[in-house]
């Protein structure tokens, strides 16, 4: 499994997609119990489920990991782990993936520098509000040292996003081919170009 791990447009979605739509990998569809936002789409966005459905698959121990946002449960499922799937975490999920996956999982952090980020926000349209806001929590949030494991550190300013995401592409599939956890043939199966 492929984890990206990055604060607020360090580029982890943009590059995740790039592996989805050219690469073969798959999107971890996680679950969620908050309410479906306009355009959003089940299954696709998140699996939205109540409460209630959430906290008895937590009972059924069917997640990885759960984490409580803005008062709504998030969790991944353990049958959405595999080596084509690529899912974005923050450090606390990254920490918690670390010790349940073990050597099954790749940890990329992507990183680039506040300005560049803030440039990133701009041009998406964010607020100037909500882009302070998050300037300030990822600084509290992404602090490396407080991660157990991150296998390969990536600059997003430097390269553009699709040689971006072949690097990453190339570096997780050697490093699986490394660890024993593929062959050459089943890497070869999840690159579609």
């Amino acid at each position: 499994m492929l984890i990206f791990i990055g604060a607020s447009a360090s580029g982890k979605t943009e590059i995740a997609k790039i592996l989805i739509n050219h690469y073969g990998f798959e999107k971890v569809v996680t679950y969620t119990s908050r309410p479906m936002r306009d355009g959003e789409i089940d299954g696709v966005d998140y699996h939205f489920i109540d409460t209630a459905a959430f906290e008895a698959k937590i009972e059924r121990q069917e997640f990885i990991e759960t984490v409580i946002y803005n008062g709504n449960f998030y969790g991944t499922a353990f049958n959405d782990t595999d080596v084509n799937k690529v899912l974005i975490v923050d450090p606390k999920g990254a920490n918690v993936l670390a010790e349940k996956l073990g050597e099954s999982a790749v940890f990329f952090y992507l990183e680039a520098p506040q300005s560049v980020r803030i440039n990133r926000m701009k041009k998406r349209g964010d607020h100037l509000q909500d882009i302070k806001r998050r300037i300030e929590k990822d600084r509290d949030r992404f602090i490396v040292d407080n991660l157990k494991r991150v296998d390969f550190f990536i600059q997003t300013n430097h390269h553009g996003l699709y040689d971006l995401a072949k690097k990453i592409y190339e570096a997780y599939r050697q490093e699986l081919l490394h660890r024993g956890k593929i062959t050459m043939r089943e890497s070869e199966l999840f690159h579609k170009l």
